[in-house]
């Protein structure tokens, strides 16, 4: 029901998340989340315009989770990238349609749903999960969530 470049987005963001403090090259990022490369760098420049994810330059540069993202809603993050669009009129263009059709009135309502199940997790959520599998990343990584439990992202002692 979300775009790719949404989901990308998500991932990014996650796995910024995940290593809070320390910037992660564009290179990093692609190999963690499994996104092309050139794909992920457009995903990041929204995310850094919307004030979602920050960029430095030079030797210790790359992109870290802007302050206060943490917090916010995976809706949030989404409409930085690829907002979910509601049905406000006839998508059809029908004049005579005045309102919503029962069509586009329960799909807007199932959009209106997604969207509210989507503003009630944050970040946060999603990175101090107790879950053993690391959200939206490639296995194998320790982050805040597992390094806390003592194991590896594959639920090992590490």
């Amino acid at each position: 029901m979300i775009s790719k470049t949404a989901e990308y987005g998500l991932r990014a963001v996650t796995c910024l998340a995940a290593e809070a403090g320390t910037a992660l090259s564009a290179d990093l990022l692609a190999e963690r989340t499994k996104v092309p490369r050139r794909y992920l760098t457009r995903v990041l420049q929204d995310l850094v315009a919307a004030g979602v994810v920050t960029s430095r330059s030079g030797p210790r540069g790359g992109y870290l989770l802007a302050d206060g993202t943490i917090d916010r809603s995976i809706l949030d993050v989404l409409a930085a990238v690829a907002p979910i669009e509601r049905i406000t009129s006839c998508p059809l263009g029908i004049g005579a349609h005045k309102s919503l059709c029962p069509l586009h009135r329960e799909l807007d309502r199932a959009y209106a749903a997604t969207e509210a199940a989507l503003a009630a997790v944050t970040i946060r959520q999603l990175v101090t999960s107790t879950d053993p599998i690391t959200p939206l990343c490639a296995p194998g990584r320790r982050t805040k969530s597992t390094v806390a439990q003592g194991k590896t992202a594959q639920g090992k002692k590490g």
